[in-house]
């Protein structure tokens, strides 16, 4: 009996001398919370036995703390913009825009440095509940940080270079762009270097949206052709596209496959050069079309085919048709392909002629699938900058065309274009690119969340 009872005296023995890290209770989940929140890290160091991540987490800590007094400086500047200093030659002195970009991109790295210090604290109290579960420190939390890359955190570090990309060299050049509507940066009194730019809050907006008559007429005007732009491009194509394939893929004529190729021609050729070739076409004075019509003695005098505003802006909608409605009729012919004959064959049998197949068949499928793109496509001819800009330049010019800049044919962005590079209005071309931003964003979200395709979850 006795050496049964020293075995199991040196069994509690061997139970005592166990490390006691391996038996050490779990850290209070509040203490955790106080550290990881006092200092990035600190909690995973002292308490968690992470000292890697907890490392790592310290040192982005502690260079955000040695960047302070330029962290400072730079949002100051943000700020004020700097202040004019005519005394000092123009090369040396401070740059407004340079001030407005650097404060950004710091306010952004402050973003990411706030976005990581609530990830280091979600960590510490995951972990620390994970301990409190297992019921000690010696637990499976207490592996190689390696393991959580290749497992739980692995998502987050393989997005990691994408979202820094997207954040400095997508969202801070679009918040300089938004911001710059917010000042009066524009030509001649407030251009940097050799002039500063100052804070004017809403006052651009206000002189485009009712302070200058001129101004608000030239919105109002190049805003609504945008938008019946828009729609007669999209439509126009869709549409002379989808007939084409309709009639495509009914024919019979063994020529149907050249006829095909034949259309695709305008779609294969680069949209600039098509456009270029039209507009010497089209000239008033010297085109081969004017000269054509005067040789066949159809027309006495010259047709102002781009310098009449009501025929340029139809011309324009006409030579969009010529270059994009082949995009569509191959978009459409795909889909038609991809419908199952057996339907069409039974419509047949069922008596059903062909503009019957194509009105309760074919067409409901083709707008099924194809609603997606139609909507990016008006999105996209909201802002169809060439298509303007290389065949008619925004002209003929109007009543207000020499105070505001924008021509008979402009769009909104083309507009943008000539505020930025003929009158450096820098100020108001941000205006206009902010409303641009604010109409095709909720339309484009809003619509394409509402087609059928969205909804049964194919896109």
């Amino acid at each position: 009996m006795i050496p049964e009872e020293r075995g199991a005296g040196s069994m509690t023995a061997a139970q005592a001398a166990v490390s006691p890290r391996e038996t050490a209770a779990p850290p209070d989940e509040r203490q955790v919370l106080r550290r990881s929140m006092a200092f990035k890290g600190l909690a995973h160091l002292t308490l968690l036995g992470q000292r890697s991540k907890g490392a790592a987490f310290a040192a982005v800590e502690i260079v955000a703390l040695a960047s302070l007094p330029l962290i400072v400086r730079k949002v100051t500047e943000l700020v004020t913009l700097g202040s004019p200093m005519p005394e000092i030659p123009v090369r040396f002195r401070p740059n407004s825009l340079f001030m407005l970009i650097d404060g950004i991109t710091v306010l952004a790295a402050l973003g990411v440095f706030v976005l990581l210090y609530a990830v280091s604290v979600a960590s510490a109290r995951r972990i620390a509940r994970e301990m409190t579960v297992l019921g000690s420190r010696e637990s499976s939390v207490r592996r190689s940080p390696f393991a959580d890359l290749a497992n739980r955190a692995f998502p987050l570090v393989g997005l990691a270079p994408t979202f820094l990309l997207i954040m400095f060299f997508v969202v801070v050049p679009l918040v300089f762009s938004a911001l710059v509507a917010f000042t009066n940066y524009s030509s001649p009194s407030n251009i940097p270097p050799g002039a500063t730019i100052d804070w004017v809050g809403f006052e651009n907006f206000q002189r485009l949206f009712g302070g200058s008559a001129a101004g608000t007429s030239a919105l109002a005007r190049v805003f609504g052709w945008t938008i019946v732009w828009a729609l007669l491009a999209t439509g126009t194509c869709y549409f002379g596209g989808m007939v084409m394939a309709v009639v495509m893929q009914n024919s019979s004529l063994r020529i149907t496959p050249f006829f095909r190729a034949v259309f695709i021609l305008p779609y294969a050729i680069p949209g600039v050069v098509s456009l270029l070739v039209w507009r010497n076409l089209l000239n008033g004075a010297f085109g081969t079309v004017n000269r054509t019509l005067e040789a066949m003695h159809l027309i006495s005098d010259p047709i102002p085919w781009l310098s009449d505003p009501w025929l340029a802006k139809f011309v324009v909608v006409a030579i969009n048709l010529w270059c994009g409605f082949p995009y569509f009729m191959l978009l459409v012919t795909g889909t038609m392909t991809s419908i199952s004959q057996d339907i069409v064959e039974a419509a047949k049998i069922d008596g059903a002629n062909s503009f019957q197949i194509f009105r309760r068949i074919q067409a409901p499928i083709i707008l099924y699938q194809t609603m997606p793109l139609i909507i990016m496509s008006f999105a996209a001819n909201i802002n169809n900058f060439g298509a303007i800009f290389f065949l008619s330049g925004g002209d003929p010019s109007v009543s207000d065309s020499v105070t505001t800049g924008a021509g008979g044919t402009d769009i909104m962005v083309s507009w943008i274009y000539k505020l930025t590079v003929d009158l450096q209005q820098y100020q108001n071309a941000s205006v206009l690119a902010i409303m641009i931003f604010l109409i095709i964003a909720p339309f484009a979200i809003f619509n394409f969340r509402r087609t059928k395709s969205f909804k049964e979850g194919e896109l």
